[in-house]
């Protein structure tokens, strides 16, 4: 009888000692919501770079800046283009009616004005993409180009972070999915700042480790603490129900 109540305490034991796990054995860290590498589209001069490694930005704030010169007296030349060509028709329309010319003559002069227009719209992509705007408010991470350097198309500019919304990334065990969800509130400390910030959790990983059996779980932290940056590091202080 000692035997099997032996047995069975020691099977229960660790169930039991891992729902009351000390709350410091859930690390968590903090995430930007969205982050990215601008790149260039187009092979040019770097003109003028806005921002440093760690200056903030807005949205729509012209980050890089390049020399397009070359591209602009192209798009110049393409509008000049498409002037002549649209003022053929046109005479070329009044000759039609009037049956000096024959509609192949007026077809393909039309032509020329679609092609010609076509040209222009390719030119005034390329002058649009002079310019890197901002896709959203954030930071720079790391600036990967220089002033005066010349860039190919896909060469990245600058890594960039939203730091305006933090993420905690955490795991927890898989079981405990039947009661955290989201809109659940609870708090996490920061080792950096040595603080505590509100969290309320916002969505649960897509799929459960087979082998360790726990899930990623995403939460934000709720309000505007400036002292809080990506890449920190805490404790998230949860404790499961009995």
């Amino acid at each position: 009888m000692l035997r099997r109540f032996l047995l069975v305490l020691a099977v229960t034991l660790p169930g039991a000692a891992w729902a009351q796990a000390p709350q410091g054995d859930i690390r968590a860290q903090l995430t930007p919501r969205d982050y990215t590498t601008l790149a260039a589209e187009i092979g040019a001069k770097v003109e003028k770079i806005a921002v440093r490694e760690g200056e903030r930005f807005t949205k729509g704030q012209t980050l890089i800046a390049f020399d397009c010169s070359v591209q602009r007296a192209q798009l110049t030349e393409a509008r000049a283009t498409l002037s002549a060509a649209e003022k053929t028709v046109a005479v070329n329309k009044r000759l039609l009616e009037l049956q000096t010319i024959g509609k192949l003559e007026y077809d393909l002069a039309q032509a020329e004005v679609d092609k010609a227009r076509a040209k222009d719209s390719a030119g005034a992509a390329v002058v649009a993409k002079c310019q890197v705007p901002a896709p959203f408010d954030g930071r720079v991470v790391e600036q990967k180009a220089r002033s005066q350097q010349f860039v190919q198309p896909g060469q990245a500019l600058l890594d960039i972070l939203d730091d305006t919304e933090l993420e905690v990334d955490f795991v927890v065990p898989s079981k405990w999915l039947i009661w955290l969800k989201p809109g659940y509130a609870f708090q996490v400390v920061i080792d950096e700042t040595t603080r505590t910030y509100p969290v309320k959790l916002v969505r649960a990983g897509a799929r459960i480790d087979p082998v360790s059996q726990t899930v990623r779980m995403m939460g934000t932290i709720g309000g505007r603490f400036p002292e809080l940056s990506a890449g920190m590091s805490g404790k998230v202080l949860l404790t499961p129900p009995p």
